[in-house]
């Protein structure tokens, strides 16, 4: 077996070969004999206990290995689901645990990617392109700390995906044509935030999130890459991703960090009256083999409002949870909002399991956050002439 010592004997090496070059050179000029370079030469790579070939080989070993452990971390969709996991006391499959809700991969596809999956080496330079740019961060800029006390995304278990995007349907791995009340919608609201940003008046605070009033990504559980450059509407994850799945007999619990707000999900199939609507909508869920179907609707804007995806209170949602192994779940959901899109839309991520417990999430600690960020966006709308000085 080849020793692993190269690197130690490295420096070694250099001294064998510096002190024989400088024997070799000292001879010749005892001798009168002009300096030969290429005896010194010969005489380093005879002392050396490693030659040229076996440090190449050694390289190209140590390559070959991390290659091929980064390549089994690589998420692979044509995986198939076990057919036995484990289960529950009462036998059902066993989701419970803690997962991470983020992910590096774009919701949309890139018009620079013409096809819906990677190469596993492909796969990892696009993973770890979008790492360096998350990574990055300027002092100058306010921001949570979370990069510089290892709570990052890029610190996580999460993992390289062989999809190019996480929208499965449409094929093109985009979200659908938008309605005309859609455009419109959208186009009203843009023209309002250039006319006088929201954040100038508490009353008309751009989202229940900002406000506190309920968490962030508890419908659908992840919505898209991270950063905010990785592509399309709604496809940050935000600073809190995770969760805690817990089962008991007839129900599901998930518990989003974010708020700290808890679904509380019946596998009675029970029916839904269609007088009771929830901010984070209403779910029922039952089994359907070793999957989880949720089915959540019966959403109520109360605005302002934190639908994903700029969807409306019609929105749908059925989402599929399986377990893959002991550190992954697989998470897919279907989005329906006709007010929105002109079809549904389909999405399927993997959720690596995390160590317990979550941690708080403290909301702008009784709203001296909230105070601040209206103070700082009325001060510099008055700059800009939005508000009249004085006012």
């Amino acid at each position: 077996m080849r020793t692993r010592v190269l690197v130690p004997l490295t420096a070694v090496t250099v001294v064998l070969a510096i002190s024989l070059s400088a024997s070799v050179r000292a001879a010749g000029q005892a001798a009168g004999q002009d300096y030969d370079r290429e005896a010194a030469r010969e005489a380093a790579r005879e002392a050396a206990p490693h030659s040229g070939d076996q440090a190449q080989a050694y390289w190209e070993d140590e390559v070959a290995r991390r290659t091929a452990e980064a390549i089994s971390r690589v998420y692979d969709p044509s995986r198939p689901l076990p057919a036995n996991p484990p289960r529950t006391p009462w036998g059902d499959p066993d989701i419970s645990g803690y997962f991470v809700t983020q992910s590096y991969t774009p919701l949309e596809r890139s018009e620079s990617v013409t096809k819906p999956l990677y190469t596993p080496e492909e796969a990892i330079l696009a993973f770890k392109a979008t790492i360096e740019a998350d990574s990055k961060v300027d002092p100058a800029d306010v921001h949570y700390d979370w990069k510089e006390f290892g709570m990052d995304a890029w610190q996580s278990p999460i993992t390289p995906n062989l999809r190019t995007a996480l929208i499965v349907d449409p094929s093109d791995g985009r979200q659908p044509p938008i309605t005309a009340e859609a455009r419109k919608r959208r186009a009203d609201a843009a023209a309002r935030a250039r006319i006088l940003d929201p954040q100038t008046s508490v009353s008309t605070f751009p989202s229940t999130y900002t406000r506190c009033a309920i968490g962030n990504g508890q419908v659908p559980m992840l919505r898209g890459g991270n950063p905010d450059a990785a592509g399309g509407l709604g496809s940050a994850g935000g600073v809190t991703a995770e969760k805690q799945i817990f089962q008991a007999p007839g129900y599901v619990l998930i518990q989003n960090q974010s708020n700290n707000d808890m679904r509380i999900i019946p596998l009675s199939g029970s029916e839904i009256s269609d007088s009771i609507n929830f901010w984070e909508g209403v779910s029922r869920g039952h089994w359907e083999g070793n999957t989880l179907v949720i089915e959540t609707a019966h959403f109520r804007d109360r605005g302002p409002s934190n639908f994903p995806f700029g969807a409306t209170e019609n929105m749908t949602l059925v989402e599929r949870i399986s377990y893959l192994d002991e550190k992954t779940l697989r998470y897919e959901y279907t989005v329906t909002d006709p007010n929105t899109w002109t079809r549904p839309w389909s999405v399927e991520t993997p959720l690596p399991r995390i160590d317990p417990p979550l941690f708080e999430f403290a909301c702008h600690e009784q709203n001296y956050g909230l105070i601040n960020l209206v103070m700082g966006a009325q001060i510099t709308a008055t700059e800009n002439g939005q508000i009249p000085s004085g006012n």
